[in-house]
């Protein structure tokens, strides 16, 4: 009897750890969503802080250390875990906090078009290239609810806001993208992040 006692016990003592490993197989949303509310110093929908939750149906592997937030860079926090290798991209709320919401690091200061010829006077002014042909660069896309980024290939040369030709490889057709910073192009079009 006693032994049974100690069976039945035991099996209910491993019928209860069986769903919290489970539980742990992937990384706390909420956790990474405190995180980030931290690292930036407002809380979600305030300026400056995360504009929505880490969509929910989202399934990372438990980092086995504490993930490393970095941010705010265009308009978004940057989630990583080292040593799974994984890393997304949280996008903010624009406000005084999210001071990447500015203009682009290197960028002229836009003035008002006053005439046609306004653009004559920009293209006078020497710019830096910072992106070469052949180099790999990352292409975003998304708005204050979504991003997706992919590494590719520059199919030519430019500076910082020059519209360049990008690919995957190279037997797929060229996209156009913008070139935001050293690196990295995003989609016109998507200009909320």
């Amino acid at each position: 009897m006693l032994r049974l006692s100690f069976l039945l016990s035991a099996t209910a003592a491993i019928a209860t750890v069986q769903p919290a490993l489970a539980q742990q197989t992937f990384e706390n949303l909420d956790r990474i969503d405190s995180l980030v509310a931290m690292t930036v110093g407002a809380n979600m929908g305030e300026p400056g802080g995360p504009a929505a939750p880490v969509d929910r149906r989202l399934r990372l592997a438990a980092c086995p250390s504490t993930p490393t937030v970095e941010g705010p860079v265009f308009g978004a926090a940057m989630v990583k875990c080292e040593a799974l290798g994984w890393r997304i991209r949280v996008p903010l709320v624009k406000g005084v906090a999210a001071a990447s919401y500015g203009p682009v690091p290197g960028a002229a200061p836009r003035a008002a078009p006053s005439s046609g010829f306004t653009r004559a006077a920009v293209a006078a002014a020497p710019r830096e290239d910072v992106v070469r042909k052949g180099d790999p660069v990352q292409l975003m896309a998304g708005n204050a609810s979504f991003s997706v980024s992919r590494m590719m290939i520059a199919d030519e040369g430019g500076a910082v806001g020059d519209t360049i030709r990008v690919r995957e490889d190279r037997k797929s057709p060229p996209i156009f993208a913008q070139i935001v910073d050293m690196g990295m192009v995003r989609i016109p079009g998507f200009n909320d992040f």
